[in-house]
C-alpha cells in the first residue's frame, strides 16, 4: 500500500514572507471599507476558520467569505514574486521532497489552510509545483476544521487512483497533529514554526523533528 504523504506549507514547506498576510490585510479593506484593526492566528487554521473569526471581530456582515478570498486571491497574484524574495525553504525540504518524488509508493500532496490559488502560488515561487498532485489536496475552503481537509485529500486520492493509501500528514502545529489523528494517519510534526518539539509530541505526533534537515532520516520516518 503506497503512501499518500499531506503536506503543509507555512512553516513546515516553507516560509511565506509576510506577503500573504499583508495581501489579506489590504483585500479585506478593499472589499468592506473598514480598517484592519486585529490580526489573529494564523498558525494551523483554515482561511475559512480565519475568515469568520476576521468578520467578527471587525463586525462585518454585508460580504462573503466567497467575495473576499476573490479579492484576496487577486492581491496575491500581484505580489507572488515577493514570496521567494521576502520568504524562504525550510531546511532540507528541497531535498526530502526530491527524494520521495522519486520513490513509486509515495504520492505527495498539500493539506493547506490556504485557499488553493494562494497555496500554488506559495509553491510555484519556491519551483515546487511538479512535485504535488494539487488536484487531491485538501484546502481552506474546503471547510473550516482541519481534519476535514485531510479526510477529502484521502478520499480524493483514492477516488482519482483507484487504491488504498497509508495517510501522513506533517506539519508543524499542534492543529496538523490533530487533524492527522483524527483521520488514523501518521502524525509528523516538525519544529520550524512557533511551536515547539515539546508542544508537538504532547498533542500526540507519532514523530516530531527539529526540522527536515537530517534528509535520509526524515526520509525514512515519512516513509517507514
Amino acid at each position: 500500500m503506497r503512501r499518500l504523504v499531506m503536506w503543509d506549507i507555512d512553516y513546515t514547506l516553507l516560509r511565506g514572507g509576510g506577503v500573504a498576510a499583508q495581501a489579506w490585510r489590504e483585500a479585506f479593506t478593499e472589499v468592506t471599507g473598514l480598517p484592519w484593526r486585529a490580526t489573529p492566528s494564523f498558525g494551523g487554521r483554515t482561511d475559512l476558520d480565519i475568515c469568520a473569526e476576521v468578520f467578527a471581530t471587525h463586525g462585518v456582515t454585508g460580504c462573503t467569505p466567497e467575495r473576499f478570498f476573490a479579492r484576496y486571491v487577486e492581491r496575491v497574484h500581484g505580489s507572488r514574486h515577493l514570496f521567494a524574495q521576502e520568504g524562504e525553504l525550510m531546511p532540507g525540504v528541497r531535498a526530502v521532497l526530491d527524494e520521495l518524488s522519486t520513490r513509486g509508493d509515495v504520492v505527495q500532496t498539500l493539506v493547506t489552510g490556504n485557499v488553493p490559488q494562494v497555496a500554488a502560488a506559495k509553491v510555484a515561487a519556491f519551483d515546487l509545483t511538479a512535485v504535488f498532485d494539487a488536484e487531491i489536496g485538501g484546502y481552506g475552503t474546503d471547510d473550516s476544521v482541519r481534519a476535514t481537509l485531510v479526510r477529502r485529500c484521502r478520499a480524493r486520492a483514492e477516488a482519482k487512483y483507484g487504491e488504498s493509501f497509508r495517510p501522513v500528514v506533517i506539519g508543524d502545529t499542534t492543529n496538523d497533529v490533530s487533524a492527522a489523528l483524527a483521520n488514523a494517519a501518521l502524525a509528523i510534526g516538525v519544529a520550524t514554526g512557533a511551536t515547539s518539539m515539546a508542544e508537538l509530541a504532547l498533542a500526540g505526533a507519532h514523530a516530531v523533528l527539529p526540522d527536515l534537515s537530517h534528509v535520509d532520516a526524515a526520509v525514512a520516518i515519512i516513509t517507514g
